[in-house]
């Protein structure tokens, strides 16, 4: 039951992260449009996008408790007598860019404690402030994307090769009556 409980909380560690490294805003084409009136983006779509970035944002601040846990299960394989060499070193690089993403994660603080163009609850007051507050968060969510180098993928890729040299062992079930 551990070992079950282990692979768990290791598959939803790697789930959150992968989840955590997905882009921030997805982008499509427009057909072409007069170059003198710029597009209208709704209100709607633009507090659509400020929830998502609040919570990659949010999602950002568990990387601490990610490391924690993961290096947890590491230490505890490592126990059990399992090579767990690349994934410590795969971790090793994660959090090492964690800590120098850290300030640029912190620097976005800024731009969410002063939220313009938008209230307190993410609703818009002004949309040309709001497109503004939106593309900053946006810059800043992909400098720490850029800092991160792309260790979280490293990770999780280090992570599902030791799962496969590694399968959790299969129970044997004993025939009733015996």
């Amino acid at each position: 039951m551990k070992q079950f409980f282990k692979k768990t909380i290791l598959f939803a560690l790697v789930a959150a992260l992968a989840v955590a490294s997905l882009p921030f805003v997805s982008v499509s084409a427009a057909g072409a449009q007069d170059p003198s009136t710029p597009p209208q983006v709704s209100n709607e779509r633009l507090e659509n996008i400020w929830a998502r970035q609040l919570r990659a944002y949010e999602r950002m601040s568990h990387t601490d408790q990610f490391v924690a846990k993961a290096q947890k299960l590491i230490d505890r394989a490592k126990e059990n007598g399992k090579d767990v060499s690349a994934v410590q070193a795969a971790l090793d690089a994660f959090e090492a860019q964690v800590k120098e993403a850290h300030p640029i994660y912190e620097s976005a603080k800024g731009i969410i404690n002063s939220h313009q163009g938008l209230d307190s609850d993410g609703k818009v007051t002004d949309p040309e402030k709001a497109k503004e507050t939106i593309q900053s968060m946006h810059e800043k969510l992909n400098e720490v994307r850029e800092a991160m180098d792309g260790t979280g993928k490293v990770l999780r890729e280090a992570i599902k090769a030791f799962r496969e040299a590694n399968p959790r062992p299969e129970k044997t079930s004993t025939p009733a009556g015996n």
